[in-house]
């Protein structure tokens, strides 16, 4: 783990709890324990990563604190403990939403292993950008913008939400394409069927088959009991694999089979189980180019992109900019308790020149920690940070090439200006001290950030606009 994840464990056997959170602990992250229902959602709030909840608890019961994390914390993913016997209700608690179940007194490995994608389905969940509600038409299916381009996907989501067509969803990270998948679902005839997302970057390799298509008793060390796969799970509703490009080569031709006969057997068995499920899947690699190197298979690749559809980069929407500001300003209003009446057109104007290279992510970012430290009515481009008032040099929009670094040696030429050459330089030292920070951290993407006294976000954009994140452990 690259930093402490914070998970609440919710259980009314006291023996349980002790051995929860002892095993937890040692596996380094920081456990906080409940003895029941409305115990944990009185220790609940932003800063936990993950809760962990027994299914039957006096009081209240874990379905009561899915509904309530669904509720008011939609981004911390939900592990329901059963006890033997009880799994069917374990079940329905995942196609009601949360993340995975684990029997008790369950192996200690699968145990691990459950907490281990939950954390990272957490950190997933919490760098996507968020739905805002509206109820005007600027604002449909989740996602804010009347530009031309956005125009065209909501016209897609309306003409094939309610059709059976396998739908393949491409853009940068922090567009938004889960919102897109959810919206398909939700105006389906299937909206109220079980929407079933897997993240497969979060799902290591030698996890993938049984995750997608569940196991047999015995198939394998730790199956002390069958357990349905997301697949089944999906059964009568949707579907969404999320980062499909991460899927390995070994595990493309299985699912294709299961995708074209929509049948499949789970580890270790011998039955053939027969499912009716609409597929969704995204990514933000370029699949054709995967084909090419031969990371991807081309007939599964082909059998996902029946329909495509591209979510813009905000950069090429600068238009919604405007839009987007309003709605995600309202939104932290509310949380943050404070009243920004808007931006001033001097301030608009240099976010809508920014590339934004996290997209909408990195815009709520921006503007919740702008909210939060303005002291007037209305943010001025002083009140933004660095990157976003031109003050650190950072790279704009533009499609100029990056000038050339000017050696302090060199004379000075009519076709340099100075603050080009103070940009250059300064991308030249940064892009040396995150790459000093990375070495000395053996690539501990946090630990770095820690080191240069930036966030997590700011290190990895710039890591991202430097090259660097081939070099990203965690």
């Amino acid at each position: 783990m690259s930093e402490k994840a914070n998970i609440l464990v919710a259980e009314d056997e006291p023996n349980l709890r002790r051995v929860m959170k002892a095993m937890l602990s040692r596996d380094g992250y920081h456990v906080i324990t409940a003895n029941d229902g409305v115990d944990a959602l009185a220790k609940l709030d932003d800063s936990i990563d993950v809760v962990v909840t027994d299914l039957k608890m006096p009081n209240l019961d874990g379905m009561g604190v899915l509904r309530r994390v669904a509720a008011d914390f939609p981004t911390i993913p939900v592990v329901m403990i059963t006890a033997f016997g009880s799994v069917g209700h374990a079940v329905e608690a995942v196609k009601a939403g949360a993340f995975d179940y684990i029997e008790k007194p369950g192996e200690q490995e699968q145990i691990r292993q459950t907490i281990a994608k939950a954390v990272k389905q957490s950190a997933a969940n919490r760098d996507a950008p968020e739905a805002i509600a509206s109820t005007d038409d600027t604002a449909r299916f989740g996602l804010v913008g009347r530009s031309d381009e956005m125009r065209q996907v909501f016209q897609i989501i309306e003409t094939v939400a309610d059709s059976p067509s396998t739908v393949l969803i491409t853009g940068e990270s922090g567009t938004g394409k889960e919102l897109v998948a959810k919206a398909l679902h939700e105006h389906s005839s299937r909206h109220d069927k079980p929407f079933i997302k897997i993240n497969c970057a979060a799902i290591p390799k030698n996890l993938m088959e049984s995750e997608m298509f569940g196991y047999e008793k015995g198939a394998f060390t730790g199956a002390s009991s069958a357990k349905p796969g997301r697949f089944e799970l999906a059964d009568g509703g949707t579907l969404f694999l999320d980062e499909i490009g991460e899927i390995p080569v070994e595990m493309q031709v299985k699912l294709l089979r299961a995708i074209q006969e929509s049948e499949f057997e789970r580890v270790g068995g011998i039955a053939t189980i027969k499912v009716d499920v609409r597929l969704i899947t995204a990514t933000n690699r370029d699949l054709e180019q995967e084909v090419q190197r031969g990371n991807f298979r081309d007939d599964l690749y082909y059998r996902l992109n029946v329909v495509p559809l591209r979510i813009p980069p905000l950069r090429e929407r600068s238009d919604d900019i405007p839009l987007l500001t309003d709605h995600i300003i309202a939104k932290f209003n509310q949380r943050l308790n404070k009243d920004i009446t808007g931006l001033s057109p001097e301030a608009l104007a240099q976010l809508r020149e920014y590339s934004w290279p996290g997209n909408i992510r990195e815009l709520e970012n921006v503007l919740e920690r702008t909210i939060l430290f303005t002291s007037g009515d209305r943010i001025e481009v002083s009140d933004l940070p660095d990157e976003q008032n031109g003050a650190s040099g950072a790279r704009r929009y533009t499609d100029e090439p990056e000038p050339p670094a000017q050696s302090p040696g060199e004379p000075l030429t009519g076709d340099t200006s100075l603050k080009e050459i103070v940009r250059a330089k300064t991308n030249q030292v940064e892009r040396a001290l995150i790459s000093k920070a990375l070495d000395e951290t053996g690539g501990n993407v946090t630990q770095a950030a820690k080191l240069l006294k930036i966030s997590r976000k700011s290190l990895q954009m710039k890591m991202k606009d430097f090259g660097l994140r081939d070099r990203e452990l965690g």
